[in-house]
């Protein structure tokens, strides 16, 4: 059957290479859960980015959980457990369930929380540093990005662990906006930085980015700014993570200093009274 159109496959594929990606209009479909999802998520980026280091054990929790829940539910999905291909929902479920102990481990342990609050800043900024060096360099092994990725990690989160404060506020905000940044993403692109962002982490070729994909990821950068100076000037001013534990010892040895008093003013209220008797006993015994 002859083409209605006249045009050979070679001439129509070059039209369609012709035809700029950008000019296309979006179509967008957006379903009620994701949606409803990505605004939660724009909610804790808001606290993690301008008041993260403020609301400090909310925040060692949810990256304990996120951190613990993503991990696990891709294992899940992904991979055979037990001879078998969970579902979406299973998967979801192991991972929420693994992700709230995770969360309440970086909670209760300071330094565990630290490590992971730091790991996740190591991250965050060699995944942009990848997608930056992409443009101009594209690796010939999945190596590269892995160790690039968990190296940078490593150093961030020892470094948390050295200077807390100076960190924890960097990691929240640039965390934060990152989560900002996904939001907006989807909610103009339909996650189409994101997957541009994973196909580079794949080495897989594809489209460059829009000029409006720049625009968003440029909202990165200045909200995780924005985020430091506001909790740098505003959420921090006399509060400190470790003074708070320091106050809670004081506390408990204030406590057992003032038990130590009683005992003691009990102890020399005591002693008339003993001494009293044993005259009043010396007395019947000439």
């Amino acid at each position: 059957m002859a083409d209605p159109t006249g045009l050979s496959p070679e001439a129509a594929g070059a039209d369609i290479a012709d035809v700029d990606i950008c000019s296309l209009e979006i179509e967008r479909k957006y379903d009620v859960i994701p949606a409803v999802i990505c605004s939660m998520c724009c909610l804790f980026g808001i606290i993690y980015c301008f008041f993260g280091y403020r609301c400090f054990k909310a925040v060692m929790f949810l990256s304990g959980l996120m951190f613990g829940s993503v991990i696990i539910f891709l294992l899940c999905h992904k991979e055979h457990v037990l001879d078998t291909q969970l579902s979406v929902e299973a998967s979801a479920g192991i991972g929420l369930g693994i992700g709230l102990l995770c969360g309440l481990v970086t909670m209760l342990v300071r330094s565990v929380g630290l490590f992971m609050t730091g790991l996740l800043l190591g991250l965050l900024l060699a995944l942009a540093a990848l997608l930056v060096t992409h443009q101009f360099y594209t690796p010939t092994t999945v190596w590269v990005p892995l160790g690039a990725l968990l190296g940078t990690g490593m150093l961030f989160a020892v470094l948390t662990l050295q200077w807390q404060k100076l960190f924890t506020m960097l990691s929240t905000a640039v965390f934060g906006a990152a989560i900002m940044t996904v939001c907006a993403d989807y909610f103009v692109e339909m996650l189409a930085l994101a997957t541009h962002v994973y196909e580079c982490l794949r080495l897989t070729p594809g489209p460059p980015l829009c000029w409006y994909s720049w625009v968003i990821l440029g909202i990165w950068p200045a909200l995780s700014l924005i985020g430091v100076l506001v909790q740098w000037k505003l959420t921090d001013d006399s509060f400190s993570h470790t003074e708070v534990v320091i106050s809670r010892r004081q506390k408990r040895v204030q406590l057992m200093r003032i038990r130590e008093k009683d005992a003691k003013k009990r102890q020399q209220a005591e002693l008339p009274a003993k001494s009293a008797r044993q005259t009043d006993g010396h007395r019947h015994f000439p």
